[in-house]
């Protein structure tokens, strides 16, 4: 059994504590957020744990025996998750850490980290969420039919009954908006966010985003990454997808003929299904490519992850 951690308890966090309660191949032992965290050796109850207040969290939860650790924390600001790898770098401590980061300067970061990460006995998943990660894997699958591919087009839907179960998301997706960036985002107020629903009826509408999903086919050789689109659509008032989320790949085959693949999620999966399930395959895999010496920076288009029994 693998022992886990999840660092951030909004609504990724939380929902990442619910799909490892039903999982016999690993146990949540520790959770960090903002001030406080809670560790417990034999699991934790994710609904009834008591935490402890704490200045710095991460490095209380260094000291206690955690294999891996899923950094279900927002990117805001751009280098906030470099920043938390570099701090696991310099703790000394070694395993698995997996992220759900989306923007591809955010990974740049990452992979910059390469040979401290390595040296430091950690093996990094970055991008195993949704979009980067599953549908991310699914483009490099799909590639494998053409001699060149000429475009991969990911768009989603998510629907979400109340914004606030998941603030930081939601910010990270204002943050894609025309007239806003990361730090704009950042600093915006719940009250300031509402007003912008408010404006959009709850909608948000996303075109060309910055999404990491580009860098990560671009580093396979699969595309250039000015040919890979990422966008979608966000309800904050509905738990209902606005739309399906799929990934088209168009390309040409060695025949010379043009096709398309076409890989779309269920309506039913959620968002927090679709990031949380990917990110513990991944973490699977880290693990076992720690325990072969396997350490440094992965994208998830480059490994396949492991069904978490």
């Amino acid at each position: 059994m693998i022992r886990v951690g999840i660092l951030g308890f909004g609504g990724l966090g939380r929902a990442g504590a619910q799909v490892l309660a039903s999982k016999a191949e690993m146990q949540l032992v520790a959770i960090a957020d903002r001030g406080s965290f809670a560790y417990n050796p034999q699991g934790l109850d994710y609904s009834n744990f008591e935490p402890i207040p704490s200045e710095n969290s991460i490095q209380q939860l260094l000291s206690y025996d955690i294999e891996g650790f899923f950094l279900a924390l927002p990117n805001l600001p751009n280098n906030f998750m470099a920043e938390v790898a570099e701090q696991f770098i310099r703790s000394g401590w070694r395993g698995v850490l997996v992220d759900a980061l989306k923007r591809t300067s955010a990974m740049t970061q990452i992979l910059a980290l390469q040979d401290r990460l390595a040296a430091a006995g950690i093996t990094y998943m970055t991008g195993c969420g949704a979009t980067p990660g599953l549908l991310t894997a699914a483009a490099a699958i799909a590639a494998q039919s053409f001699a060149e591919v000429h475009q991969v087009e990911i768009t989603f839907g998510v629907g979400i009954a109340n914004w606030t179960a998941y603030r930081a998301t939601v910010r990270e997706d204002i943050a894609h908006m025309p007239g806003y960036d990361v730090e704009s985002a950042k600093a915006m107020t719940d009250a300031e966010v509402e007003a912008l629903l408010d404006r959009t009826n709850g909608i948000l509408t996303l075109e060309n985003m910055e999404h990491a999903d580009d860098l990560m086919l671009e580093r396979l050789g699969i595309c250039d990454r000015s040919r890979v689109k990422v966008g979608g659509v966000v309800d904050t008032r509905n738990p209902k997808k606005p739309l399906s989320t799929t990934m088209k790949l168009t390309g040409r085959t060695f025949e010379g003929k043009i096709s398309s693949h076409c890989f779309t999620l269920g309506d039913e999966t959620s968002m927090a299904a679709n990031v949380c399930g990917t990110a513990f395959g991944y973490l699977k895999a880290g693990k076992q490519m720690h325990d072969r010496g396997l350490y440094g920076v992965f994208t998830a288009a480059e490994v396949m992850p492991k069904f978490v029994r």
